[in-house]
This record gives C-alpha cells, structure tokens and sequence, in this order.
C-alpha cells in the first residue's frame, strides 16, 4: 500500500464512505509474503517512499522470478533488480517481461517513471567506471530522477572535466564515480555547491586494493560536501542522491 492510497483511505473514513472497522481490516493487509526462501516487504514504499528493490546476485532466476510475481500481485508492477546477469535475466524474460540492460547489470519490470525532476550529474573518472555508473544512472531514473551522464572525465586530463562545469554546477547532487586513487570526487567538491555522493570503484592496479585506496582518498577528501558510499555501490549513491533531489530546497 503507497502512501497516497493510506490518505485515500482516511480521507474516506473522514467522509463516512468507508467505516473504521473496513478501513483497519484494509490496512492490516498482511505486510509481507512468506516465500520460504524471501519475504517481500509490500509496506516499504509506505515506509520508505520508493518499493523494495531486489538484489539479483546471490538469487536463482526461479527466486526473482517468485519474488517479483509477489511484488505483482501486491500491486507493485514496476520493478528494479540489481546485480543481475544475463544468463538470469534471459530465463527471468521467459517468465516475465524484462527490460535488461547489460552494462550496468539491471533489469527492470513494467516501465520507468514518465515524469522525473531535478538533476542529478553522474561523472566518471574512466571508461572502466561506467558500469557503476551505470547502475547509479538508471537506479536514478527508475526513482524519478533526471539525469546527466559526464564519462571519462578524471583528473588524468582535467580539462575534459573543466567543460563541463555548468552542468555541476547547476546540479541538485553530483555522484562522482572513480578508481585508481578515486581523485575526481574532491576536485567536483571543489567546484559544486550542492552535495556530492562519491562512489569508489574496484578498478586499478595492484596497489588500489581493489578500491581500497580511492574509499580511503574519499573518506579523507578535504572538500566540503562530499560523502562516501562502498566500493561499486552505484545503486547506494543513486537511493541517497534521489532522496536529496526530491526535498525542497533553493534550486527547485
């Protein structure tokens, strides 16, 4: 149940359209579905204003595919789901119609939200970022997010990032996305005035650690405004970016 059916509800018992009795019996739907093997959360767009998303690494093409039959069912038919490879995502088709899109390893069920707002900037040190990248950005349009893609612009040829400064700065969040040493989400803070959600990445060399080394040059940015989620973790960066451009604020 969403929260503007919850106001509908009320807004019913209020006028005497529905007693109090049906109302609660209505609310007290069960909140979620005991699968055996997953227990979807049918309340957590109430809760939480966006759906459950289900997280595909890990799970079986015949768990996501019950999974999103529930979420279905329950009247949920617009579906993300992260983490997703191929293989899973052609027999998940079969099933149920799924639009995939590879680079960024999601697949989503039903459609994309018509209406988006604000601007959310999503910059990449390198072309090895995109598919992080890429989760972040299509992760923020399913939420109902404009975006702008900046790729392979990092401070190995800060020029290419310098072109582009009218897009940062008349962004609502920038989420700024590199390997390496992870230096791009401290130059960004430098120029933006709005927050920047900085996302490192697994790619380098042997002494990156895998992304150890860009989490540790972004927690350590002396940049304003900047804050850091885990390694590849687009799908984070873009949740918290969307809730930052939906509040009101200066830039509406």
């Amino acid at each position: 149940m969403e929260q503007n059916e919850i106001r509908k509800l009320l807004q019913n018992v209020a006028n005497g359209d529905i007693s109090v009795d049906d109302a609660l019996l209505h609310i007290k739907n069960e909140p979620f579905e005991d699968l055996g093997y997953a227990k979807p959360d049918f309340h957590r767009k109430m809760r939480q204003g966006v759906s459950e998303v289900i997280y595909g690494a890990g799970k079986t093409a015949e768990q996501i595919i019950g999974i999103s039959k529930s979420f279905a069912k329950h009247g949920q038919k617009d579906i993300l789901i992260t983490r997703l490879d191929k293989t899973k995502a052609e027999k998940i088709n079969k099933e149920i119609p799924l639009d995939y899109h590879d680079t960024a390893n999601i697949g989503i069920i039903g459609s994309m939200p018509k209406e988006r707002v604000g601007k959310i900037v999503i910059a990449t040190g390198g072309t090895s970022d995109i598919p992080v990248a890429e989760e972040a950005a299509i992760t923020a349009e399913m939420l109902g997010n404009n975006t702008v893609r900046l790729y392979d612009v990092g401070v190995a040829g800060i020029h290419r990032l310098l072109t582009h400064t009218e897009e940062i700065m008349t962004a609502r969040v920038v989420i700024a996305i590199a390997g390496m040493e992870g230096a791009l989400a401290s130059v960004i803070g430098g120029l933006a005035d709005c927050p920047v959600i900085a996302v490192p990445t697994s790619v380098g060399y042997g002494a990156s650690f895998g992304g150890i080394a860009a989490l540790l040059s972004m927690l350590n940015s002396c940049a304003s405004g900047v804050s850091v989620v885990n390694i590849d973790n687009g799908f984070g960066a873009a949740f918290q970016a969307s809730m930052i451009n939906h509040m009101g604020g200066l830039n509406e």
